[in-house]
């Protein structure tokens, strides 16, 4: 799909038959029919490796479906099962920066939907903001803060569609309470405990990363951790009435000191992300059982 200018919130809206036409293609061409969907951030695509009798699809082959540009995104769908739990795995998301609209970004969500899905996944690399945090520690979102949403950029912008949602859509409990209590569980039978935390998430559009005074505003805030994603899918999910469960990994720390030599980069968040991946994907694999 070509890339749509993000100018206008308006572009590349997409219409009800569309998502439909989606959603019956993958299903007319796998028995599969999941229940749980996962979005796979920066460097966790490896969730989707773990699925049994897999069925795989390229994006681009995919109808409707836009394409992933960034490295550490496969841009693969992938249906099968995860520990006996039929499941859909997207092995690389679509970001705003990319220059794709908010519409386009949240595009797979609603399909989603459409193939019977109840529950939402969404895992991300994020800078820790919070001082307590360590590079590698797993924060269990328990909050959204929408900055792209502050200017208007939120993907229910527009005409709403009662076939998927209420026109104003409840967002305080965007998180649902009973699966992060199931993740608390299996962290702690996982032996992943020392380092999972739980806080509120802040998405900002990027590509750039934050200046020194834009981290401080949002620990003002009260962000723990902050990243280029997320957000909208969530959204999306929370409008068709999915249950969502949000899993950040923490792959560096936000700069907030004037004299700190340390600089953000893509190539240390997917380093980073490496070295704790199994854990993450060893939490979500057993979390799904319990669902």
């Amino acid at each position: 799909m070509e890339v749509a200018s993000s100018s206008s919130s308006s572009q590349c809206r997409y219409s009800y038959d569309e998502y439909k036409e989606t959603a019956d293609w993958l299903l007319s061409n796998t028995e599969q029919r999941p229940e749980v969907a996962i979005i796979c951030g920066s460097g966790l695509g490896g969730l989707a490796d773990m699925l049994d009798n897999k069925t795989v699809f390229q994006y681009e082959d995919i109808p409707h479906f836009p394409s992933s540009t960034v490295h550490g995104h496969a841009g693969k769908l992938v249906f099968g099962k995860l520990q006996g739990r039929e499941c859909v795995c997207m092995q690389g998301r679509f970001h705003f920066y990319e220059g794709y609209s908010i519409h386009t970004v949240t595009y797979p969500v609603r399909v989603f939907h459409l193939l019977g899905v109840k529950t939402l996944i969404v895992t991300n690399a994020a800078g820790g903001l919070n001082g307590s945090y360590d590079v590698g520690d797993i924060m269990l979102v328990k909050d959204h803060i929408n900055m792209p949403g502050f200017a208007g950029q939120n993907p229910l912008c527009g005409h709403n569609d009662e076939r998927f949602g209420t026109r104003f859509p409840c967002m305080s409990d965007a998180y649902d309470r009973t699966l992060r209590d199931l993740a608390k569980q299996t962290a702690e039978e996982q032996g992943c405990k020392s380092f999972l935390q739980e806080g509120v998430y802040c998405m900002l559009s990027g590509p750039t990363y934050e200046t020194i005074a834009e981290s401080r505003a949002l620990q003002m805030l009260g962000a723990d951790a902050v990243g280029m994603s997320t957000v909208p899918e969530v959204v999306v999910a929370r409008h068709c009435g999915l249950r969502v469960l949000g899993l950040s990994l923490i792959t560096n720390k936000v700069v907030t000191d004037y004299d700190s030599t340390e600089k953000a980069n893509h190539e240390e968040v997917l380093k980073a992300t490496k070295r704790r991946a199994e854990d993450l994907q060893r939490l979500v694999s057993h979390l799904i059982a319990k669902i």
